[in-house]
């Protein structure tokens, strides 16, 4: 198989009707690393929505339990891209995060602006740091992935196409982006779990290096000091040689999913797997089955 053999597969297919096959290939074939880095940074991004990083403060899950909500989040999300929106799997997840979302006052606008954050950021990334850039097919199917995913978590108002998801993206971070005290703690343990994934000397290098990431939205939302340019042009030119070498590496013959990520701590601690109904936050009793997906599977 050569390097781009997988891409000639892929446009092959319809973005309509193989989003599912698409958006996997791409996720845990072509790019595994690369998405990994791109969706934390989505998630990273909606803390600079007060009314998003206020609620995650207050719930405590990504102040006191940093590494645990990583996780569950990950595996979630990991659960409806391997097995697809229809199957057991895909419904179990959806269901769990449904029943979460559900227990507190979560606006419109903020779940589709999340929404959109998980479109647009791969494909930003990729465009800086990506062996090849995410093909406009690929971002049909993302596109299409996420509107379904979003429709099973009863998100309205949904963007159809690519470019209008990065159109929403950018008007409601122009619109709602603001300092806020309870937000930043959520950025500051979320550097803080990320410098935690290497040898403790290495610690504040990797906060250093994660805020050079961060454009200067991010940066004058969290009152965060400039990067020392030295250090971001160190961090880039890191990641794009890096996407030089892996262009050069034979294609994936397996998927790499987030639960085989080494940052996921809290998979391999579980004697026998995980349940994916067990995953994630039970604020308040939920009768079993409630909150569950509001589509039903034979329409998609």
């Amino acid at each position: 198989m050569g390097r781009y053999d997988r891409l000639k597969h892929i446009l092959r297919l319809d973005p309509e009707e193989d989003f599912e096959e698409i958006y996997r290939l791409s996720a845990t074939y072509e790019f595994p690393w690369d998405f990994a880095r791109a969706l934390e940074l989505a998630l990273y991004r909606t803390y600079a929505v007060p009314s998003i990083g206020r609620l995650l403060a207050q719930t405590a899950e990504l102040t006191d339990r940093t590494q645990k909500r990583y996780d569950d989040t990950a595996l979630l999300l990991d659960a409806v891209m391997e097995h697809g929106h229809k199957s057991d799997e895909g419904r179990t997840a959806i269901r769990r995060i449904n029943q979460m979302h559900r227990s507190y006052d979560i606006s419109d606008g903020d779940m589709r602006y999340v929404l959109c954050t998980f479109v647009v950021m791969p494909k930003r990334w990729l465009d800086e740091y990506g062996w090849r850039r995410l093909s406009r097919h690929e971002q049909h199917a993302s596109a299409v992935y996420y509107r379904v995913l979003g429709r099973h978590l009863g998100i309205t108002e949904i963007p159809c196409g690519f470019d209008e998801f990065e159109t929403y993206l950018d008007e409601y971070e122009a619109a709602h982006f603001g300092w806020d005290p309870d937000a930043r703690r959520v950025s500051d343990s979320t550097l803080e779990l990320m410098a935690s994934w290497y040898p403790s000397p290495l610690a504040p290098a990797v906060r250093g290096a994660s805020k050079a990431l961060l454009d200067d939205s991010l940066l004058h939302t969290f009152r965060y000091g400039p990067p020392r340019p030295a250090v971001r042009r160190l961090v880039q030119g890191a990641l794009r040689t890096r996407a030089r070498a892996v262009r050069l590496m034979p294609p994936r013959r397996t998927p790499h999913y987030a639960r085989q990520n080494w940052e996921i701590k809290g998979y391999p601690g579980y004697p026998v797997g995980y349940r994916l109904e067990d995953l994630g936050t039970f604020p308040r009793q939920v009768q079993r089955g409630a909150a569950g997906c509001p589509v039903p599977h034979g329409n998609v």
